[in-house]
């Protein structure tokens, strides 16, 4: 049966209680939602349903393979779903490739969940700061949901109302960048002023005011407006709300999260209860066993030998971040490179407590810095490079021009932010994607020159099929 992203949303409305934190799941059936949302534990529990599709596979589950392999970072393991992460990889994407669509479907399905939380709080009688808070926290997702989905498909369907009835879905076409734009940052700007700036107990990792300023202001510098960025993210550091750690492992210790350097992450829990990640064993190499870690790995989203080779020597982010080798059970070494950075060791196969980190402060200090640079105010903006890079153990560096600023930023967020979702986001901002990849074409094996075609990614065939007369494809597609 055809379906619209709507209608799919619509269908898999899955609720979440409120007991030991607000991971925790308990289903409520689609039939009960017209009588469900009465009191404020039942609108808590829808909000905490819209934090819960941040986990599915097509927004931060697998999120790697729209933002990293596209890249110069990363390649794709060479066995398994090889040619469908491979089009990625090559620049020769099908519209019917799977990981396109559950970007699309499943960030539709987060969406859904945001708008009948913000819809249905009229109706809800609760304390109403609470409520304020519910719905600024269901602002805030929607802005991120959306900001994922711009920036991967160009125009996309503005759906900022709950449907009810499926069949409304077919009158949405897709929606200039622009006003999609719009949204986002009237999304952030509202969500900013209802939100707390800390959470305390079983709350954190909620999203909180200066998750939604660093948001804008990464949004803002994507927009290119770049003295109102720089102001945004500039009050996200005058709040004093956030450091970085002094030792950079710390940073993705499971152990630890939720930490002074962490301003938004996407939740896991592991336990056997269905909240676990699985970047651990989806990273660890193939065919490893129990050598790296338990049950094994995928050698997914392996390290380039161009990205390993962009450490400066003695940068003490480098062996957190990657290996490019193990032991065997047998105790013979086996040259690989793999991520290390999320390295919790998981109770089962793809169980283990590490967050996805979205936005964190050494982000923010680079974002501003580049700013800063982009405003013409080269010399404000190297105290905030170097700030980053002398805890990762390297010298200040001492730069006067705009365009050596600029080469050093794009470095050091590489090396910085690797396997989080940044890089190909990156080079798309600053308008590097094509010089970058095109210089290393070969060594990438890129299948064809490549255009500004490439840097939007096509619609899903299955959208377009289903509602033809409103959603046509990209260019070049």
């Amino acid at each position: 049966m055809k379906r619209t992203y709507l209608i799919t949303a619509a269908l898999s409305l899955a609720l979440t209680a409120c007991q030991d934190g607000f991971l925790d799941l308990s289903p409520v059936s689609q039939a009960s939602t017209a009588t469900f949302y009465k009191t404020g534990g039942d609108l808590l529990n829808a909000l905490n349903g819209a934090y819960g599709a941040l986990q599915f596979n097509g927004q931060y589950g697998q999120f790697y393979v729209i933002s990293e392999i596209p890249s110069d970072d990363t390649t794709p393991v060479l066995s398994g779903s090889v040619t469908d992460q491979d089009e990625f990889d090559k620049f020769y994407l099908r519209t019917t490739n799977p990981f396109l669509a559950a970007r699309w479907s499943d960030g539709y399905r987060g969406i859904y969940r945001t708008n009948a939380v913000i819809d249905r709080s009229a109706g809800v009688t609760m304390d109403e700061n609470l409520k304020k808070r519910v719905v600024g926290e269901a602002k805030f997702l929607r802005a991120l949901m959306y900001f994922n989905l711009v920036r991967v498909f160009g125009d996309v369907p503005l759906v900022v109302k709950e449907i009810i009835d499926p069949q409304e879905g077919y009158a949405y076409g897709r929606s200039p960048v622009a006003e999609v734009y719009n949204q986002i940052v009237k999304d952030l700007t509202e969500a900013e002023a209802a939100l707390p700036e800390r959470y305390t107990g079983a709350d954190v990792g909620r999203a909180t005011r200066g998750a939604a300023k660093a948001l804008l202001g990464k949004v803002l510098l994507t927009q290119r407006k770049f003295p109102e960025a720089a102001a945004k993210l500039k009050e996200v550091i005058d709040a004093g709300t956030y450091e970085l750690l002094p030792n950079y492992a710390d940073v993705f210790r499971a152990s630890g999260k939720n930490h002074r350097e962490s301003i938004f992450d996407v939740q896991y829990k592991k336990g056997s209860i269905g909240e676990g990640s699985g970047f651990a064993n989806a990273y660890a190499p193939e065919n490893s066993g129990n050598a790296v870690i338990q049950f094994g790995g995928g050698g997914n989203n392996q390290p380039t030998a161009d990205l390993i080779q962009a450490y400066e020597p003695g940068d003490l982010r480098r062996d957190v971040s990657l290996a490019t080798s193990y032991v065997n059970s047998a105790g013979r070494r086996i040259d690989y490179n793999f991520v290390r950075k999320y390295a919790d060791q998981p109770i089962t196969n793809g169980d283990s407590e590490d967050n996805w980190p979205v936005l964190r402060y050494a982000d923010v200090l680079l974002m501003y810095a580049e700013a800063l640079n982009e405003s013409g105010q080269t010399a404000a903006a190297l105290p905030f490079l170097n700030q980053v890079r002398r805890r990762a153990g390297l010298p200040n560096k001492t730069i006067s021009a705009q365009a050596e600023m600029r080469t050093a930023l794009e470095q050091e967020r590489r090396v910085e932010l690797a396997f989080e979702g940044h890089r190909w986001f990156d080079l798309l901002r600053t308008g590097r994607a094509l010089p970058v990849l095109q210089a290393k074409a070969q060594a990438i094996g890129i299948k064809t020159a490549l255009t500004a075609n490439n840097l939007i990614f096509p619609v899903p065939q299955s959208q377009i099929d289903i509602n033809k007369t409103k959603i046509q494809q990209n260019p070049g597609y």
